[in-house]
């Protein structure tokens, strides 16, 4: 895999903006609008997604990043919880739910495929490239 210049270059962040971006489009209809807290939540998640892809790679360590892809994959499975929330307080259809839930899904399935490859990786990153070892 070629080094990571910025993150905006990752699939996974753009799949994560995309659902960031849905997500925000849905919570800004109808009766979720006035659903505050619920609302607020579901646009703090998606977002948290992206951010935590995207702080993972500023990191510049591989096993960093590891850390913060697992606390996006974590945003994500939080935000498909919210999405039943809003599936049960009658907020969206279920062809709705079902759109956001599996991308929300595959936006899992494509971290934890990262997760995998990045582990399996003896790249430590960035921020070790020129560091010596002591003997």
């Amino acid at each position: 895999m070629a080094t990571i210049k910025k993150f905006e270059e990752l699939e996974i962040w753009q799949l994560a903006r995309s659902l960031e971006n849905k997500i925000f489009e849905e919570t800004s209809k109808d009766q979720l609008t006035k659903d505050y807290k619920l609302k607020d939540q579901m646009n703090a998640s998606s977002g948290s997604v992206m951010d935590n892809i995207a702080e993972g790679v500023g990191r510049a360590s591989r096993l960093e990043f590891i850390q913060f892809l697992s606390i996006a994959n974590a945003s994500a499975n939080e935000l498909q919880s919210q999405l039943y929330r809003t599936l049960d307080r009658r907020y969206i259809s279920k062809e709705r739910f079902d759109e956001l839930y599996l991308l929300a899904d595959l936006t899992c399935k494509k971290i934890n495929a990262f997760i995998s490859y990045l582990n399996k990786s003896l790249i430590k990153g960035q921020k070790f490239a020129n560091r010596k070892t002591i003997k």
